[in-house]
C-alpha cells in the first residue's frame, strides 16, 4: 500500500505517520498491491482531525473523525473504513482481494455477522430542472435549505448539473465533463 500524508494547520512529528501508517496497513489484507492511502491532519476546534482516503479495486473509501486525540482519530478512521467494508462485503467481494475476509489465526477479536441492508430505492421523485446559471442555483440552494441542487447549467449549454455545499463552508460544482 502507498501512503501520503497531508497535514493542515498543523506539524506532526514522524512517529504519528508511523503510528497512521501501521493501522492503516490493517486495511492492506482487503485490497492489492496497488492501493493508496492518503492521511489528511489537521487541527479545528481543539480537536485533532484525521481524514482517511483509501483507493484501491476501483473503489473509494474515505472517513473523517475528529477527537481530542491524533492516535485515537486515526484508530476511529481506520474502525470506520473498516465497518463499510464489513457492512458491505458481499457487494465488494468481488472487487476485493480472493482472500481479504477468510479469518486469520491472528484476529483476536471476532465481530458477528450483520445482516446486509438492501439498497433498495424507497422514493422516486421527478421535477422540471430548470435552466439558470451557477450562482443562481446556489440560491436556490440556499433558499430551500438544501445541502445540494440539480439544474441545467446555462453556463455549459444547458448541461446537466449539481451544486452542493463543502463542508469548509465553501460550494462546489458537478457538471457534464462531455
Amino acid at each position: 500500500m502507498k501512503f501520503q500524508y497531508s497535514e493542515k494547520k498543523v506539524k506532526l512529528p514522524e512517529n504519528v505517520h508511523a503510528y497512521a501508517e501501521k493501522k492503516v496497513m490493517k486495511l492492506a489484507r482487503y485490497f492489492e498491491d496497488d492501493a493508496e492511502a492518503l492521511i489528511v491532519f489537521s487541527v479545528e476546534k481543539n480537536q485533532n482531525k484525521a481524514e482517511l482516503t483509501v483507493h484501491g479495486a476501483g473503489t473509494w473509501f474515505r472517513a473523517s473523525e475528529s477527537t481530542s486525540d491524533m492516535f485515537a482519530s486515526i484508530d476511529a478512521c481506520v474502525g470506520t473504513i473498516e465497518g463499510q467494508i464489513r457492512k458491505n462485503k458481499t457487494r465488494l467481494a468481488r472487487r476485493l482481494r480472493q482472500d481479504a475476509f477468510s479469518r486469520t489465526v491472528e484476529e483476536t477479536s471476532f465481530v458477528p455477522e450483520q445482516e446486509e441492508e438492501s439498497l433498495s430505492i424507497t422514493k422516486i421523485k421527478h421535477f422540471y430542472m430548470q435552466p439558470m446559471g451557477r450562482e443562481e442555483a446556489v440560491l436556490q440552494m440556499e433558499l430551500l435549505n438544501h445541502d445540494f441542487f440539480t439544474f441545467r447549467d446555462t453556463d455549459n449549454g444547458g448541461s446537466f448539473a449539481v451544486v452542493y455545499r463543502r463542508e469548509d463552508g465553501g460550494y462546489g460544482l458537478i457538471d457534464d465533463a462531455e
